[in-house]
């Protein structure tokens, strides 16, 4: 059997569990925003994790962590309970989440004494900030602004695979530097979108 095959196999295979709990919640009608609220929970869990420096166990925390992530969207939309304040809730928890595990390294370099680290966390929760605030802030102006990388779904899947690898100072260092370049690149973007919006309303 090929990897390909194996890799889609666990992808199947994952989807069908995922269907089958959102619809169990959904005919148990569990309310979408109290998964979001467990999901935090689970990763405040995490983020003591991380501040006790066990980091293999803060990922594994953080794919269950994860899960929920996934069900309270899914759940609002097959019990027909999607509300705009749900969509703003869950943007800000999951702000919180990614927040509070950066966080949680931040306190675990301060305890070891290692400057540079806490430094380089610093730039990355900098970072996590500025690339949802860029895109948010950019988007009251124009229409999209999706360019560059590292959107949330990736910088989690980043710290959970230098959590598990003990690989996490590659992790941060790939935080710190992409998530702020992805804000530059941002900036620079609104900036030419808004020239060539302003050319066209003049020439009009």
């Amino acid at each position: 059997m090929s990897l390909h095959t194996i890799s889609g196999n666990i992808g199947a295979g994952g989807r069908k569990i995922l269907e089958f709990l959102v619809a169990r919640l959904a005919k148990l009608q569990v309310n979408p925003n109290y998964l979001t609220y467990t999901g935090l929970c689970i990763n405040i869990f995490a983020t003591v994790l991380f501040a006790r420096g066990l980091f293999f166990w803060a990922g594994l925390v953080m794919v269950f962590g994860g899960t929920f992530d996934m069900l309270d969207g899914a759940v609002a939309r097959i019990s027909g309970r999607v509300t705009r304040f749900g969509g703003f809730l869950d943007s800000v928890i999951d702000r919180y989440s990614d927040m509070l595990m950066l966080f949680g390294l931040l306190i675990w370099y301060a305890k070891v004494e290692s400057l540079f680290y806490v430094g380089l966390t610093g730039m990355a929760i900098i970072g996590s900030v500025m690339i949802s605030y860029t895109r948010a802030r950019a988007e009251s102006l124009i229409p999209r602004c999706k360019v560059g990388f590292l959107e949330r779904a990736e910088r989690v899947v980043l710290l959970i695979i230098g959590a598990l690898t003990d690989r996490l100072a590659i992790a941060l260092w790939i935080m710190a530097i992409v998530t702020n370049w992805t804000a530059i690149q941002r900036t620079w973007y609104t900036s030419k979108e808004l020239s060539r919006l302003e050319s066209q309303e003049t020439e009009s």
